[in-house]
C-alpha cells in the first residue's frame, strides 16, 4: 500500500545548461502534479567552468555534482538532479540516491553535418569527444580516425561541430532528444557497436540520507525497471574503480526477470587490446543487480583489466 505523504516545499539543485534544466523542469512539473511546491536553484559546477581539459584531468564525474551537493548540505536545496552518469559511483557519506526515473534512449548518437554514419566518415576524419570510453570504442571500430577532445554543454559541442572544427561528433542520444533535437542525430549506435556508459540516459535524484520525508514524495518517480539495470551497470563500474579516468563501459537489458548485463574495459595507454564481459542472471531485488555487476567486472579483470586505484 502506498502511503500518502503530505504536501512539500522543495528546492531542486540543478546545473545552468539548457539540458540540466530541462531535467530539473521535468521534475519539478512531476512533483508540482503531486501537491507539492516546487522551485529551482540553478547553479554553475566545476565541471562547467573548466572546459579547456577532459574531465580525466580534472577530477572526474564529481565535478558536475559537488556543488549541488553542498547545496543540500546547507539546506539552500532539498534535492539534486542528476544525469546518472554523471553521478560517483559511491555517495558521499550523509547523502542518498533517493530515486530513479525511467531511462530515456541509453545509446549514443552519431552528429554530423555532412555523413551519415561512422563507416561513411573518409580516412583521418576528426572526431570530437572527451569519453575516454568512446574514444576507446571508436579507435577500436576505426583506427583510422583522429579523436580530438571536445568539453561544453550540448549547444556549445553542436556549435563547435557546426563551425567546422570536427567531421563529426558522438554524444548522447538521450540529450538530444529530451531536448528535442533529435533532427542533428545521423545515426544511434548499437550497444554491440558502441556499448553506452553506466546509467547513460536515467535520471537519478540525491537528497541528505536524513530526508525521509523527501524519500517518500519521490517514491511515485521511482521507475524501478530502470533503477535495476542502472544499479548493475553501476556495480561494474564501482568494482572497477571507475569515472570518466576509465574507458568503461556497461550496459544491462531487462527482459521479465532476467537480467544480461554487458561491459567492456579498454587500456588507458592503449597497449592492451579492449576486453569484453558479458552476465546473464534472474533480478529482481537492487541488491541482486549489483552483485551480477559485481560478478561481470570480475570477469573482466580475470581477463586482464585492471581496477583504478586513482582518487
Amino acid at each position: 500500500m502506498t502511503v500518502a505523504t503530505s504536501p512539500l516545499s522543495i528546492v531542486i539543485a540543478t546545473r545552468e545548461s539548457r539540458l540540466a534544466m530541462w531535467q530539473a523542469e521535468h521534475v519539478k512539473a512531476l512533483l508540482q502534479a503531486r501537491g507539492h511546491t516546487v522551485e529551482l536553484l540553478g547553479m554553475t559546477t566545476k565541471g562547467d567552468q573548466i572546459l579547456d581539459r577532459t574531465l580525466s584531468k580534472v577530477g572526474g564525474k564529481g565535478l558536475f555534482v559537488k556543488e549541488l551537493e553542498v547545496a543540500l548540505e546547507e539546506g539552500r536545496a532539498h534535492i539534486a538532479v542528476h544525469s546518472l552518469k554523471d553521478v560517483p559511483m559511491d555517495m558521499p557519506q550523509g547523502f542518498a540516491l533517493a530515486c530513479v526515473m525511467e531511462r530515456e534512449d541509453p545509446h549514443d548518437a552519431f552528429v554530423s553535418p555532412k555523413y551519415n554514419s561512422l563507416d561513411a566518415l573518409p580516412q583521418g576524419a576528426v572526431v570530437g569527444t572527451s569519453s575516454l570510453r568512446r574514444q576507446v570504442l571508436l579507435q577500436a571500430l576505426r583506427p583510422d580516425l583522429k579523436i580530438e577532445p571536445l568539453r561544453g554543454n550540448l549547444d556549445t559541442r553542436l556549435r563547435k561541430l557546426d563551425e567546422g572544427q570536427y567531421d563529426a561528433i558522438v554524444l548522447a542520444a538521450a540529450g538530444l532528444k529530451r531536448l528535442g533535437m533529435q533532427d542533428r542525430i545521423r545515426a544511434i549506435f548499437s550497444p554491440t557497436t558502441m556499448l553506452p556508459a553506466a546509467g547513460q540516459g536515467a535520471l537519478g535524484i540525491e537528497i541528505r540520507a536524513d530526508r525521509q520525508d523527501l524519500a517518500q514524495a519521490l517514491a511515485p518517480l521511482v521507475h524501478m525497471p530502470t533503477w535495476l539495470r542502472v544499479a548493475a551497470e553501476r556495480a561494474v563500474s564501482r568494482s572497477m574503480g571507475g569515472s570518466c579516468s576509465v574507458p568503461l563501459a556497461a550496459h544491462a537489458v531487462l527482459d521479465g526477470d532476467l537480467m544480461r548485463i554487458d561491459a567492456a574495459w579498454g587500456d588507458p595507454q592503449g597497449v592492451q587490446s579492449l576486453i569484453c564481459a558479458q552476465q546473464t542472471a534472474t533480478v529482481t531485488t537492487l541488491v541482486q543487480a549489483e552483485a551480477l555487476g559485481a560478478q561481470v567486472a570480475a570477469h573482466l579483470q580475470a581477463a586482464g583489466a585492471k581496477i583504478c586505484t586513482q582518487s
